[in-house]
């Protein structure tokens, strides 16, 4: 089957990280060598908020941390940007979970692709990217610093 989503510009990958403020990352791994934790870790130190989504842990990075995003209490005003690290036949429950919450934007890391899931997301007004790293392509892009830039990414 041929690939018919594209994402994003540059140029709107660009504006969208600098737009974000805070980032549930769904498949967060309390383990600082997952390539989850190393993002996230990377991510906070140049500004995000970062909310942890994984069953099972309190806490990461610091955060409070939720089994899923409904459980993030005010999840369409608190977060703002969805970043998936989950396998692509995992994606579709998130993406039902993004459109009841009224969340805006998803982001599907790298080697994570699930055409039709992209496409649902589209259709009810979500912003997607997919196969892409959140850290690379902030670190590519220009996109300027949101606080503290210790360290040199994952």
């Amino acid at each position: 089957m041929p690939t018919t989503f594209r994402n994003p510009s540059p140029d709107r990958l660009r504006a969208l990280l600098r737009d974000v403020r805070s980032i549930a990352v769904v498949g967060f791994s309390p383990e600082p060598s997952r390539p989850s934790h190393r993002v996230a870790s990377a991510l906070q130190r140049v500004g995000y908020r970062i909310i942890p989504v994984r069953p099972g842990i309190a806490s990461g990075l610091g955060e409070t941390a939720y089994p899923d995003l409904a459980a993030i209490p005010d999840a369409a005003r608190v977060v703002d940007l969805v970043d998936v690290f989950r396998a692509a036949d995992q994606v579709m429950p998130v993406v039902d979970a993004c459109i009841a919450l009224g969340l805006k934007r998803l982001w599907l890391q790298d080697g994570v692709v699930n055409e039709a899931a992209a496409a649902r997301a589209c259709a009810a007004g979500i912003e997607v990217v997919m196969d892409d790293c959140t850290w690379r392509a902030w670190s590519t892009l220009g996109v300027g610093t949101r606080g503290d830039t210790a360290g040199d990414g994952p």
